[in-house]
């Protein structure tokens, strides 16, 4: 089970302040007190489901890697509610990029269980941020990840 639950949100023609207001109405908080000046150039909301208390970190697309990830979304059928979820490979992306203990073990989780990911894809995708945030690690940390998934599965047969 997830710690909290990420979501990224294109605001296309409404504001941030309007975004936190009709999910205040929904049932859910901010966690922290932000004020409106900097509610209006946030791009990461901290909020709580209140029924849940379940807490939500709501993104707000900003960069072009966020609008391709939401553009290659998969609609899947959760309970009899159909909700948009990051394809496999670009939350592998996500998780490679971020870095942290947690994230790299769900990489290997995802590589493990999703038999059919674009590999390729993930690294041109990786190798594009190496280059643009001026990283040399991504790639090899993918590569030690899709040894270890690897090496879990041939044990498992």
């Amino acid at each position: 089970m997830t710690a909290d639950v990420d979501v990224t949100v294109d605001l296309a023609h409404t504001s941030t302040l309007a975004l936190v207001d009709d999910l205040s109405r929904a049932g859910f908080d901010l966690r922290i007190h932000l004020g409106e000046d900097f509610l209006r150039d946030a791009r990461l909301l901290p909020l709580v489901h209140r029924p849940t208390c379940m807490p939500i970190d709501v993104v707000i697309a900003a960069s072009s890697l966020h609008v391709e990830f939401l553009a290659r979304r998969r609609v899947i059928d959760l309970g009899g509610v159909r909700v948009p979820m990051i394809s496999p490979e670009d939350l592998v992306v996500t998780k490679v990029l971020a870095g942290r203990p947690k994230d790299l073990e769900d990489v290997r989780g995802v590589l493990i269980e999703q038999r059919d990911l674009d590999l390729d894809r993930i690294r041109d995708l990786l190798g594009e941020l190496e280059a643009a945030l001026g990283e040399d690690r991504l790639l090899r940390r993918l590569e030690r990840l899709i040894r270890k998934a690897r090496t879990t599965v041939a044990r498992r047969q």
